[in-house]
């Protein structure tokens, strides 16, 4: 997986390291102010070569661009400062090299995982060169004073014990950002869930709000222009035009309908129900309708040669059905083929499996599927698979949809065990 940064991640790890250093400056006047003792000039100076270069990041910030490159530059050269300070302070005998766990405490929450790991292993080659070259002779101390011979025994055990500190901390880092990163996703999905659930609660409130303001005058129309085509001598014309009536009202009540079965919570009065009958009684009403054409789309699938029952409400499964399979059948205007299938076991419950050879769907139309009023079709109005969708969370069940666009959907639909399932 490629690294990336985020930009207001970098801006964090500049304004940590300002306050870690700004701390470091604080406590060092503090010190001196209270002993009396003198810092070394160039310990001054490697703190204000740490604003410094604060100031050159945030430029480099603004500018936005290789964030990348940018925070790991950042991270090599804090190291090295801090190796500096380090050396000036007198390396091995002082604690300042504690100073190594900032840097990787940021390498992790800011870059990455493999950053983390990097900074820990710097800071243990850095460390480990500066003691092993200031104890050997092969650099002075910067401070005579600091040159006090230790057993080599002593000196290899704190540099053993600082290097496991170091990758203890970048280990522990990992595992709290891997955490952190768990966490936010799950937030995430969290807040999109509960977007979802609003805006449900909020096609519910419209859909009681249409069965009052259209359900009666609509009834009231159709009755009357039934009436008036059994009891009135009508040409052809006036009674074409008196189907279209009475067509147009059932397509507005079957439309009325939709929006009260997606707001009225379900009914649970369950009772053995024979999946594959009432699957072909759908395709024989979508034939009827000429929704299916069955020159042009050929439906195959072992419905029809497995009895397949389950305890529930016939109602709620021929609506997922009808929802299903219009929009299998909307995704391949120019036909192709429809799979339904059955398959039920004890450990995965029963499964109900919906692919089509259509157009397939865009990351967009996976993410908004299931969302009231978005249809990936224009004609459509965006209500049927999320009734779905409420339906089969009301049997505590699951739906996973696999698509690619120009290859066709499929749709699972899995249902638990339940004691009266065959």
């Amino acid at each position: 997986m490629k690294e990336k940064i985020e930009r207001k991640n970098l801006l964090r790890y500049i304004l940590f390291r300002l306050l870690v250093i700004t701390s470091i400056f604080i406590a060092t006047l503090i010190i001196q102010y209270s002993t009396g003792a003198g810092f070394p000039v160039v310990f001054i100076y490697a703190i204000a070569g740490f604003y410094v270069l604060s100031l050159i990041y945030f430029l480099l910030y603004l500018w936005g661009r290789w964030l990348l490159t940018q925070a790991y530059f950042q991270l090599i050269m804090d190291l090295l400062l801090i190796t500096l300070m380090v050396y000036i302070s007198g390396g091995m005998t002082t604690a300042t090299y504690f100073l190594y766990i900032f840097a990787i405490i940021a390498a992790g929450l800011v870059i990455s995982d493999k950053a983390t790991y990097l900074a820990a292993a710097l800071s243990a080659v850095l460390f480990g060169f500066l003691v092993d070259a200031t104890y050997f002779g092969l650099i002075p101390y910067f401070n005579p004073e600091h040159a006090v011979k230790q057993p080599f025994g002593s000196v290899l055990f704190n540099l053993i014990l600082a290097w496991a500190v170091f990758f203890a901390v970048a280990f522990f880092m990992n595992y709290l950002s891997r955490s952190l990163r768990k966490t936010r996703l799950a937030l995430q999905q969290a807040e999109k869930e509960l977007i979802l659930r609003e805006r449900l609660a909020e096609a519910g409130r419209v859909s009681a709000t249409l069965a009052h303001e259209i359900r009666n005058p609509l009834c009231s129309i159709s009755s009357a222009v039934q009436v008036l085509k059994s009891e009135l001598q009508l040409n052809p014309e006036q009674e074409k035009l008196m189907e279209i009536i009475i067509k147009e009202s059932n397509r507005v009540s079957q439309l009325l309908e939709q929006f009260l079965d997606f707001a009225a919570p379900s009914k649970k009065m369950f009772t053995e129900v024979d999946l594959g009958m009432l699957l072909n009684e759908t395709l024989e009403m979508l034939r009827q309708a000429g929704d299916l054409d069955g020159e042009k789309v050929r439906v195959e699938g072992n419905y029809l040669v497995r009895k397949i029952t389950y305890y529930g409400n016939p109602n709620h499964f021929k609506q997922i059905f009808w929802n299903l399979i219009k929009n299998a059948l909307k995704a391949m205007p120019e036909g192709g083929k429809l799979s339904l299938n059955f398959y039920n076991s004890h450990r995965d419950g029963l499964k109900f499996i919906v692919a089509d050879t259509g157009v397939g769907m865009t990351e967009k139309d996976k993410e908004n599927l299931f969302v009231p009023f978005y249809s990936g079709f224009g004609e459509g109005r965006g209500l049927g698979l999320a009734t779905v969708k409420r339906l089969i969370e009301d049997y505590e069940g699951k739906i996973q949809i696999n698509s690619e666009v120009g290859k066709g959907t499929e749709i699972i639909i899995t249902l638990p065990q339940q004691s009266g399932a065959k």
